[in-house]
């Protein structure tokens, strides 16, 4: 089992966690086998292949040949639930720092990229905002706190990603001017910000078109990934939020390229 990266999967509460430990473990090892998790989280096979098959269909791995790989990331996108739990604590920390650049009665356009959810949630008691939006998910997280108008984009209803995408929400929100935006990106290579679906793209350009400030939300495993449409550079952004486990090297980089960036250290509690 040994660089395997699947050796401290054991002690996981409940089939979430375990699931979301298999899923990072083979991302990180690129591809094992069955055997590999069976003997990594301690549990039967049959439980292993139920875990396996949930996040197959969610879009995250694979089995292919008697191993489980992970799904090529500039292809496909996994489903927003699941992302919603990926890297939660570094989300949650860039959400809070992000959060100090919404001031009072401001409108903010939110993409259907989870960190929108990570956002709302760590603003605590605030004065009441605008937020126009694509995604069902972080509509959802508006309606529960009760205090903020909402305006969510016309379109067509893609599951996988809980949002509406297509011309009919490109034209509304073009059709719009926020104070903000907050975005997200699946990879981040070479300055460049990537999405593997075109539709989403067109979404994340419209919103940029569309607000006074642009700010990019990212947690460190999003470097080094490209996908197969580019929607930005980092220099297009006023602001690129990161968590404190970025490495060194890249910052220094962003910084050499005029990248504003703003460094999470952790997650901060607010009222």
């Amino acid at each position: 089992m040994a660089g395997s990266g699947t050796t401290t999967l054991k002690g996981q509460t409940g089939p979430r966690a375990r699931q979301l430990a298999i899923a990072e473990a083979v991302v990180r090892a690129g591809s094992v086998t069955v055997e590999d998790l069976v003997e990594a989280t301690g549990v039967s096979a049959m439980t292993v292949y139920r875990d396996l098959a949930t996040l197959e269909a969610s879009g995250v791995l694979q089995r292919h040949r008697g191993r489980v790989v992970a799904v090529a990331n500039g292809l496909h996108e996994a489903d927003a639930t699941f992302r919603l739990e990926q890297s939660s604590t570094d989300k949650q920390a860039v959400a809070d720092l992000a959060g100090d650049l919404i001031g009072p009665g401001c409108s903010i356009m939110l993409d259907d990229s989870t960190s929108g959810v990570w956002l709302l949630r760590s603003l605590g008691d605030h004065s009441p905002l605008t937020v126009v939006t694509n995604s069902l998910l972080v509509a959802d997280e508006v309606i529960a706190n009760g205090s903020d108008k909402l305006v969510v984009s016309g379109g067509e209803y893609q599951s996988w990603a809980k949002s509406l995408m297509g011309p009919a929400a490109v034209r509304m929100i073009r059709s719009m001017h926020a104070d903000l935006c907050f975005l997200s990106a699946s990879g981040i290579f070479e300055a460049g910000c990537y999405h593997p679906y075109q539709e989403v793209v067109e979404v994340k350009r419209a919103m940029l078109e569309s607000a006074e400030k642009r700010v990019l939300l990212l947690d460190h495993t999003k470097f080094g990934r490209r996908a197969l449409f580019k929607f930005a550079d980092l220099t297009e952004f006023d602001h690129v939020v990161v968590d404190a486990h970025t490495p060194h090297g890249i910052l220094d980089q962003l910084r050499d390229l005029g990248v504003h960036l703003m460094v999470a250290e952790g997650p901060t509690k607010k009222s």
